[in-house]
């Protein structure tokens, strides 16, 4: 495909799920979106009204990280705290799936859990321009290779708008390898987020090539300031990737 920076910006989601993070930090975090035309801010739930509010009137979304980090809640839980965070501004949902679930290969329950929280978004999307994308948490450093094809055929019969790689809260983030695996696995309906622990231009760049449609990074900005400064020393305005 064809990127032009504000292209590449825009699978930008600009990260702070700090547990500490101040209302200070949401304001900086909402201006450089706003600044670098990123396309949504990743924060914890609890910051959807105070992100939405500071983006009104802008096309960058409020993504709220649902069960976070852990994925270590009830069904029950994760709907509710989807449907507030909806309630309070949030336009993306990310949620963690039940690993111990996962572990144990109580697939019918990994299966349940993402068709609630998929189905409230879809419920919260109606009479509205644009759908509230769900994205689904693996958390591939804990997991077999097995285990994220069978989360990604549960995923092809769901149909979320994404899979993601990663939290970045635990052992490792995202990797080439598994975000060509995903994509590989997962109907084509279905959208693949690499997040946790991309850093630098070359890193963001290779998740793009293997099928990323969405990065989850804290660096955005010195990533698309590289990328600046690559295409004014190439002196070209757009990369095929």
């Amino acid at each position: 495909m064809h990127y032009t920076i504000d292209n590449l910006a825009r699978l930008v989601d600009h990260t702070n799920l700090h547990a500490d993070a101040t209302e200070a930090d949401m304001e900086k975090l909402c201006d450089e979106a706003r600044r670098y035309h990123f396309k949504m801010v990743a924060i914890n739930s609890g910051q959807s009204a105070r992100c939405s509010a500071l983006l009104a009137g802008t096309d960058i979304h409020t993504g709220a990280a649902i069960g976070f980090p852990l994925g270590q809640m009830s069904i029950a839980a994760k709907a509710f705290e989807t449907q507030d965070a909806i309630e309070n501004g949030a336009n993306e949902i990310d949620y963690v799936v039940n690993l111990t679930e996962v572990k144990d290969g109580n697939w019918t329950y990994v299966q349940d859990e993402m068709e609630q929280i998929v189905n409230v978004c879809r419920a919260a999307s109606e009479g509205r321009e644009e759908p509230i994308p769900c994205k689904v948490i693996f958390e591939n450093c804990l997991l077999t290779d097995d285990e994220k094809i069978k989360l990604c055929e549960i995923a092809s019969e769901v149909k979320p708008a994404f899979i993601k790689t990663s939290t970045g809260f635990s052992t490792g983030g995202a990797t080439v390898h598994d975000v060509r695996l995903m994509r590989e696995h997962v109907c084509p309906e279905v959208q693949v987020k690499a997040a946790g622990g991309i850093r630098t231009a070359d890193a963001f760049l290779d998740m793009v090539r293997a099928g990323a449609t969405r990065i989850g990074c804290s660096a955005g900005i010195p990533i698309i300031e590289e990328l600046k400064r690559r295409f004014d020393a190439e002196g070209i305005d757009a990369i095929e990737l």
